[in-house]
């Protein structure tokens, strides 16, 4: 019986950008091509934007193996992302018709979405629906984001990255306190991003060292928050030392599940999930400390850097990342269809991890959290155990390639043209 001739394939990017998104895409791109696909389309702003008729063929752009590397380590994500939130099927058929329709227009074989978790319910929900129509459409999600927070997963490409940053910031911030004398002394607060899962916050550990003791606290969001219990940890690590470093998450809440960020100016937006946007926990912390001790504070927020830094990429995060899309392709290419890419940790020292495919299904809308025994008995550190899990992940540099000075970037030339 003949081989089918092969097709063409699209792919998006979704969700919160990272530091390593983009080599995923170069993964994806180069085992598409390898595997004699003919065109590989790159959706503008995700989903949404395929159903505004808005792509491109990632050819046009891709074209020497230097555009290659610079797109591994390109920041933020190359095609624009995008937060929306698919209807359900029996909700809105007519969505599903119209995005189907422009694959059947494309000629499209396989579907590839790098993002998180809101990108694998899309994920999901297409694939629930090539299967109601009896497309031949395969669906296949490749992993990505730094709040490492996926389900039947190791852990996530991008969490690396972010957690390198973290550590490195945060010895740095520990530093420059070490550099100053106050009078009543010093507290800094570092905010850092996770709305329910503490795998960005725990990595705050990472700066502990034979040069550097580390934070003197890390608060979680997996664990309830007491503003009455954080006044007087404080107020005790002040009798021990001038200068007090503490990482929170943030969205740490109380034991009624309100955000702590809510005790000062509530929450302005909300997003097409349903995620309330998180901001000024640090500062309210702050005030609530000068107010109640009199010391000086300082509210750091280290915000979307955490995600863009790639001056600071972990080597072993872009090259899995790399791996993760080519292996999303493959597994496209070879019938997988409502899958995830998954990594599977082999060993931690050396460590050595590999690729496997599993259910979207069982991945869609489920949240990962840190265990409770990777987390102190008080609540305000991680255990060695949750170092010797991250460890590994932020190993190796990728230096960025340099002109003039500054990192370069792989671009969309009339990007803005397409929004």
């Amino acid at each position: 019986m003949a081989t089918k001739e092969k097709r063409n394939v699209i792919v998006g990017q979704s969700g919160g950008p990272t530091a390593a998104i983009n080599s995923s895409l170069a993964g994806v791109y180069r085992t598409a091509k390898d595997r004699g696909y003919k065109k590989v389309y790159g959706m503008i702003h995700g989903v949404q934007g395929l159903m505004e008729g808005r792509y491109i063929d990632l050819a046009d752009h891709i074209k020497t193996g230097l555009d290659a590397e610079l797109l591994k380590r390109t920041p933020s994500a190359y095609l624009g992302s995008c937060r929306y939130k698919l209807p359900e099927i029996f909700e809105s058929k007519e969505t599903y018709e119209k995005i189907f329709q422009i694959l059947t227009d494309l000629e499209i074989d396989c579907f590839i979405y790098i993002g998180g978790n809101d990108s694998m319910d899309t994920i999901k929900k297409l694939s629930d629906y090539a299967i109601i129509s009896g497309s031949a459409v395969r669906f296949v999600g490749c992993p990505k984001t730094i709040d490492n927070d996926l389900a039947l997963t190791d852990h996530t490409p991008g969490y690396g990255s972010a957690a390198k940053y973290i550590g490195t910031s945060v010895k740095e911030i520990i530093r420059d306190g070490w550099s100053l004398e106050t009078e009543h002394g010093q507290v800094v607060i570092v905010e850092i991003m996770g709305r329910n899962a503490g795998w960005l916050t725990g990595s705050a550990a990472l700066s502990r060292g034979e040069d550097c003791d580390g934070p003197d606290a890390i608060y979680l969001p997996e664990l309830p928050f007491d503003v009455k219990k954080f006044v007087e940890k404080v107020k005790k690590l002040l009798k021990e030392k001038a200068n007090v470093v503490i990482a929170i998450s943030e969205g740490i809440h109380d034991k009624d599940g309100k955000y702590i960020s809510e005790y000062d100016n509530g929450v302005e937006y909300i997003d097409a999930f349903g995620h309330k946007q998180l901001t000024g926990t640090a500062r309210y912390l702050c005030t609530v400390l000068s107010t109640e001790i009199g010391c000086k504070t300082r509210a750091i927020e280290l915000s979307t850097l955490q995600r863009a830094a790639s001056h600071c990429a972990s080597r072993v995060d872009i090259l899995e990342a790399y791996e993760v899309g080519g292996a999303a392709m493959k597994a496209a290419d070879e019938g997988d269809s409502g899958k995830m890419v998954v990594i599977e940790r082999l060993s931690d020292d050396p460590y050595q991890a590999g690729t496997e495919v599993k259910d979207v299904h069982k991945i869609a809308n489920d949240e990962r959290l840190v265990p409770r025994e990777w987390i102190n008995k008080e609540g305000t550190y991680v255990t060695d155990e949750f170092i010797t899990y991250v460890r590994p992940l932020i190993q190796g540099d990728v230096g960025p390639i340099m002109v003039d000075g500054i990192p370069r970037h792989l671009f969309v030339p009339g990007f803005q043209e397409l929004l």
